[in-house]
């Protein structure tokens, strides 16, 4: 790992990664099954984030598919990441490859 803050950030941002998505098979039969996205009470999962090549690119096609933004690029002090929802209404923070996005945790 490297030493520097910079460093650190650059290796962590730049490196590809797995993400497992699984599916409960049966819940879709099942009239109780609920989920907990983590972004209303009680609090607990925030989101995930993802990196790509071209932000603006990647949220002009968002955009153009109808996804639903929980903040735009322009949106707020932070013009370097966006927040889409799935459609189960879990969060996705969208941020360029290589940005330097710590302090986007503590939204």
């Amino acid at each position: 790992m490297p030493e520097s803050h910079e460093e650190k950030n650059k290796y962590i941002f730049s490196r590809e990664a797995v993400l497992e998505l699984t599916h409960n098979w049966g819940t879709e039969n099942d009239s109780n099954f609920q989920y907990h996205n983590g972004n209303q009470d009680p609090r607990g999962f925030g989101h995930i984030a993802i990196s790509v090549d071209n932000i603006e690119a990647a949220c002009a096609r968002f955009e153009k598919c109808g996804v639903k933004f929980i903040k735009k690029l322009q949106d707020g002090k932070m013009n370097n990441i966006a927040f889409i929802s799935d459609p189960d209404g879990y969060w996705v923070e969208i941020v360029a490859c290589g940005v330097d996005v710590t302090c986007s945790s503590k939204h």
